[in-house]
């Protein structure tokens, strides 16, 4: 399973990806892989009041990742915002995107688990 972020034409960048840029309006045609990357904690939080499924206390973290060399645009970064393995983080860690099958458990909640994928990326520090 890929992590990619969306490019447009004319090199903006965005995660998620969107069927048209937010910035210009062009089709977003180009993907950059961000699985292989490590990023920078931004910021981070603990939610400890989390939807059906999800683990308790639970932290989040928006992730900045450098995408420069990938546009004409000189320096360039893009931010994912997801859960991370564990409680002991800071901002400005670095981490790496990992696989992990579920997210969230599957029969808790009111959606038939065939219904979505319960699959994704989590954040670990390196």
């Amino acid at each position: 399973m890929s992590f990619d972020a969306h490019r447009c034409p004319n090199g903006h960048v965005t995660y998620p990806g969107h069927p048209r840029c937010p910035t210009c309006g062009e089709e977003q045609t180009d993907t950059i892989d961000l699985a292989e990357r490590t990023g920078d904690v931004v910021t981070w939080t603990h939610s400890t009041k989390t939807p059906p499924g999800v683990r308790a206390p639970n932290t989040l973290a928006i992730v900045e990742f450098d995408v420069s060399g990938e546009t004409d645009g000189g320096d360039e970064f893009v931010r994912a915002l997801g859960q991370v393995t564990t409680d002991d983080i800071e901002t400005g860690d670095p981490v790496e995107p990992v696989y992990v099958e579920e997210l969230r458990d599957p029969e808790a909640g009111i959606r038939e688990p065939e219904s979505q994928d319960w699959n994704g990326y989590r954040f670990e520090p390196v």
